[in-house]
């Protein structure tokens, strides 16, 4: 018998005969009292975004993808190369312009997306209540990696995507896949609580809400 076959004995002979563990209490609220997509939870959402130091870039309703590629462009700022990945819409992948533009894909290592400026990228909801906008690496999100090495993180947030709470942005996703939840720029104040940005991820965070 191996060690760890006698170690799951052991547990398995302690369990034998015990009660079953109680249910687990979930008389929380499910949902916000603001509306998914409304004005309020839009401007909460902002709110909490800017006191977290991240850049917010709001396109008007109804405007055209002229408008949101200018927004995007906007966002980017003076980066001067991109990586996007390969499901990114068409409407925002324009407004990379004449940026040198690199596809994600598993060839593109972490020392290739440290010369990368800058990368954009879509979501897969934002919670206003924290500010939060959570990644599960859809089509239009690539790999997690390309999210974590560049030092500006453009990430466009559509209205209907924003939720008020976090047990309503919870139930979007799927707990298995690989979930990444941004709450402005990567930043630490482990040594001597100054504040440095940019150690655990992008300097710059830029959020288009469209």
């Amino acid at each position: 018998m191996t060690s760890r076959n006698a170690v799951l004995g052991r547990i398995r002979q302690a369990l034998e005969g015990a009660a079953a563990p109680p249910p687990v209490p979930r008389e929380y609220a499910a949902t916000g009292g603001l509306g998914v997509g409304s004005d309020a939870v839009v401007d909460l959402l902002i709110d909490r975004l800017e006191d977290y130091r991240a850049t917010v870039h709001r396109v008007p309703s109804g405007a055209d993808i002229s408008v949101i590629s200018a927004a995007v462009d906007h966002a980017l700022g003076a980066a001067l190369t991109v990586v996007v990945p390969i499901g990114l819409p068409d409407g925002l992948r324009a407004g990379v312009g004449d940026r040198a533009v690199r596809s994600d894909s598993p060839e593109l290592t972490a020392a290739d997306l440290d010369r990368i400026d800058a990368v954009l990228t879509g979501a897969r909801v934002a919670i206003a209540e924290t500010g939060t906008i959570i990644l599960d690496g859809g089509a239009d999100q690539g790999r997690r990696i390309i999210t974590l090495v560049p030092d500006r993180h453009v990430v466009v947030v559509r209205v209907d995507q924003v939720v008020h709470s976090v047990p309503e942005g919870l139930s979007w996703l799927n707990p298995t896949a690989p979930l990444t939840m941004i709450s402005g720029p990567s930043a630490t104040s482990d040594i001597e609580l100054s504040r440095v940005e940019g150690v655990h991820g992008p300097r710059d965070l830029h959020v288009v809400i469209i």
